[in-house]
């Protein structure tokens, strides 16, 4: 299928990702990786929740951190550009016969609690608690110094569907991935804010959460935690890379903590803005596409992902294979 022409009025003003909360089994060793290792602020925290920022963010969180007998994705949050937006996106999520409901979750204000139509839980607000700045205290800094949270990465089951359905939200497509032989399209990168993404859909079992992502500010940062985790007990949480894509031409590093949420660190793509920019089209037997330089990725890379809750997985009908590593 052919991608769809952007929408360049939607029906709300998404101004960018948010967070995502993560249901963990073990606060404390969650706390040690995303804070002591990789260097995320705790900005709250009691026995059961953990709040956390990167370093260049004035909202209060860009991850929660929850305690639960078993490991899932809570939610992807979104900010939007006003209040109005809010009770805008309220209509169309009704119009299209999609749950929500209004609630007031802490240190965030009114927010809006819906879901895709596949089931993923989505939440939507106008204003966060802001913190102080911390980017310049340099002390603070530490771990793979991440500076702000960048993108989602989801499997879906109909990435094509997928597309149509945020791309009426007003997401729109930078790069996709085209199966020469079916015509549909395998994975697509979207964006608000304009980066390369905000969320990215990846053919396979959906919905389920593929990876959250943190821009650093140099490849040598990413040198730099793999020093770290390959000394102090984290090597086999080393997924992927460091290598460079093809799509985005981001230098990367993808890490899975002890649930297997996995996390990508991210540098070094580039501008979309322009709202006439043109999406670049990838042949998913493009081995470049996926890597531009460095290994294949694994098997455990397009099979392993993070549930949501309240979804049901379906299977993919698309059944085209990207190059695995061995």
């Amino acid at each position: 299928m052919p991608i769809p022409a952007p929408n360049l009025n939607p029906p709300f003003n998404i101004v960018r990702l948010s967070h995502v909360e993560l249901k963990v089994t073990d606060l404390a060793w969650s706390r040690a990786y995303y804070v002591d290792t990789l260097g995320l602020q705790v900005t709250h925290e009691d026995a059961s929740t953990i709040y956390l920022r990167a370093m260049e963010e004035r909202g209060h969180h860009c991850m929660i951190l929850r305690q639960s007998a078993e490991a899932s994705v809570g939610v992807l949050g979104f900010k939007v550009w006003s209040e109005d937006d809010l009770d805008r996106a309220a209509h169309w999520f009704t119009a299209r016969s999609l749950p929500f409901a209004w609630s007031e979750r802490p240190f965030m204000g009114r927010v809006l609690a819906t879901r895709d139509p596949w089931g993923v839980p989505l939440e939507f607000y106008a204003r966060m608690d802001r913190l102080p700045p911390i980017h310049q205290q340099y002390r603070l800094y530490r771990g793979v110094k991440p500076l702000r949270i960048d993108h989602f990465n989801l499997f879906s089951s109909n990435v094509d569907r997928a597309v149509e359905f945020y791309g009426d939200m007003g997401f729109r497509v930078t790069e996709y991935t085209a199966d020469e032989e079916t015509g549909r399209t395998w994975a697509a990168w979207m964006h608000r804010k304009g980066g390369v993404h905000d969320i990215a859909f990846t053919n396979g079992t959906g919905p389920r959460l593929h990876h959250t992502a943190f821009w650093v500010p140099t490849p040598l940062n990413i040198i730099d935690l793999l020093d770290l985790m390959s000394t102090t007990g984290y090597l086999a949480n080393i997924e992927r890379g460091p290598g460079r894509h093809g799509i985005s031409n981001a230098f990367f590093l993808y890490i899975r903590d002890k649930d297997g949420h996995r996390t990508e660190i991210y540098c070094s793509d580039y501008q979309t803005c322009d709202p006439d920019l043109e999406p670049i089209r990838w042949d998913l037997k493009d081995p470049q596409r996926q890597t531009l330089w460095g290994a294949p990725a694994p098997r455990s890379w397009f099979e392993l992902g993070s549930v949501f809750d309240g979804a049901t997985l379906a299977d993919s009908d698309l059944k085209a294979t990207p190059i695995i590593a061995p």
